[in-house]
C-alpha cells in the first residue's frame, strides 16, 4: 500500500496524535479481551473462538500497521534494515486478510448455525477450527506479494526509507486493485449474501413458529383443553445475540474500511488525487478504528465481560476476599453443629459458644 508524504506540520501532529489514541486504545481493549479469554479457554463456545482469533488478528493490525505508522511519521523515515522493512510491511497486510477473513469465518458459522442447525449439530467436535484455521492459512498465504514490492530502497542520496516498486505504469493500479478486491469485495459480497439469507431464516422461523403456536391456540379453545407447542423452528435468543454481534462487526468493518480502500484505489487510478490533502490522509488512518471497535462490539453484547476483566486484574484482592467468605462459611457451619449440641444437652450450663458469620457475631448460652 502506498503511503503519502506529509508536508503540512499541523496535518502530521494530527495523525500522529490519532495513531497515538488508536494504538494505547485498540492495544488495551484487545489484550484484556484475549486475558479473559484466555482464561476462560477450556469453555469457550465457537462464537467465542472466533472473537478470541478476531482480537488476535487486531493485535497484529495494531502492532505492525498502527504501530510502525506512528514511528513513520514521527522519525520521518523508516529506521531499519531491508529484512525488518520486508517484515513489517508483510505483517501489515497479514493483519488486514485476517481480521477481514476471520469476520467472514464468523459469519459463515453464523450461516451455518442457523440455515443448517442439524449439519452443525451432527458435525463432531474437531480439536481444530477448520474456518479460523482457514483464514490464517489465506492471510499469510495473501501477504506474501509484500515480501517482494516493498525493500529498503534509496530515495535520495544519502537518504533510504521502505519503498514499493512497481512495474510502471501499470504495476501499482493492478497490486492495489487485487488487495482490495480480495481483502475487501469479495469477502464483503460474501458476508452481506450470508447475512441476508441468515434475517430470512431467523424471519421465517420465528413467523412459522408464532403460526403454529397460534394455529394450535385456536384448536385448543375449540376443544376447550390445554395446548402444546414445539419450539424446534424457534431461533434461541442466544443465537439471536451472536446473530445480531456479527451484523454490528460486519456494519463496523465496512464503515472503518471503505473510506480506506476507496482512498487507495483513487491515489493509483488518479493522478491527480490529493494525497497531501488533510482529509485524504485522516480517511486512510479511520481503517484502524476498526481494530478499536471490535472489543467494544463484544463488550456491548457481553455482560459478565467487565466483571470478569476487573476481577482477573485484581484477583489477588478477589482470592483474598473469598478465602475470607470461605473461612466465614466454615464457623457458620462450625456454630449451627455446636448449638444443635447445645439444645440437644450434650454440654454443661456454663459454656457459651461464640461464631461469626457474615460479620454479625452470635452468642448462644446454655441456660
Amino acid at each position: 500500500m502506498a503511503q503519502p508524504e506529509l508536508n503540512n506540520e499541523g496535518t502530521s501532529r494530527v495523525e500522529v496524535a490519532l495513531l497515538s489514541v488508536i494504538f494505547i486504545t485498540a492495544g488495551i481493549l484487545n489484550f484484556g479481551l484475549l486475558l479473559v479469554l484466555w482464561r476462560r479457554r477450556k469453555q469457550l463456545s465457537r462464537m467465542h473462538v472466533f472473537v478470541f482469533h478476531l482480537s488476535v488478528a487486531d493485535l497484529v493490525v495494531v502492532f505492525f500497521q498502527v504501530c510502525p505508522q506512528l514511528m513513520w511519521h514521527i522519525t520521518d523515515r523508516f529506521v531499519g534494515p531491508d529484512a525488518l522493512c520486508r517484515a513489517v510491511k508483510y505483517l501489515q497486510v497479514v493483519g488486514m486478510f485476517a481480521s477481514t477473513y476471520m469476520i467472514v469465518a464468523m459469519t459463515v458459522d453464523r450461516y451455518q448455525a442457523i440455515c443448517h442447525p442439524m449439519v452443525t449439530f451432527q458435525r463432531h467436535r474437531a480439536r481444530w477450527n477448520v474456518a479460523v484455521c482457514a483464514a490464517w492459512c489465506v492471510s499469510f498465504l495473501g501477504a506474501i506479494p509484500q515480501v517482494f514490492i516493498f525493500s529498503r530502497v534509496e530515495v535520495s542520496p544519502g537518504v533510504y526509507d521502505c519503498w514499493a516498486r512497481f512495474i510502471s505504469p501499470w504495476g501499482s493500479k493492478a497490486y492495489v486493485t487485487w488487495t482490495t478486491l480480495v481483502i475487501y469485495v469479495l469477502p464483503v459480497l460474501c458476508v452481506i449474501v450470508c447475512q441476508v439469507r441468515i434475517c430470512h431464516a431467523v424471519y421465517s422461523s420465528n413467523f412459522h413458529f408464532k403460526s403454529q403456536q397460534q394455529v394450535g391456540k385456536d384448536e385448543a379453545s375449540r376443544r376447550g383443553g390445554s395446548t402444546r407447542s414445539c419450539s424446534g423452528g424457534w431461533v434461541s435468543k442466544a443465537r439471536a445475540k451472536t446473530v445480531t454481534m456479527t451484523v454490528v462487526v460486519v456494519l463496523t468493518y465496512i464503515i472503518c474500511w471503505t473510506p480506506f480502500f476507496t482512498v487507495q484505489l483513487w491515489s493509483v487510478w488518479d493522478r491527480e488525487a490529493p494525497t497531501e490533502n488533510a482529509t485524504f490522509i485522516i480517511l486512510m488512518l479511520l481503517a484502524s478504528l476498526n481494530s478499536c471497535a471490535n472489543p467494544c462490539i463484544y463488550l456491548m453484547f457481553s455482560v459478565p465481560f467487565p466483571r470478569r476483566l476487573v476481577g482477573m486484574l485484581c484477583r489477588r484482592q478477589y482470592h483474598r476476599r473469598e478465602s475470607m467468605q470461605e473461612e466465614a462459611s466454615t464457623v457458620s457451619s462450625l456454630f449451627i453443629n455446636l448449638k444443635n449440641l447445645s439444645d440437644a444437652k450434650h454440654f454443661p450450663a456454663s459454656v457459651t459458644f461464640l461464631a461469626t458469620e457474615h460479620g454479625t457475631t452470635y452468642y448462644c448460652n446454655k441456660v
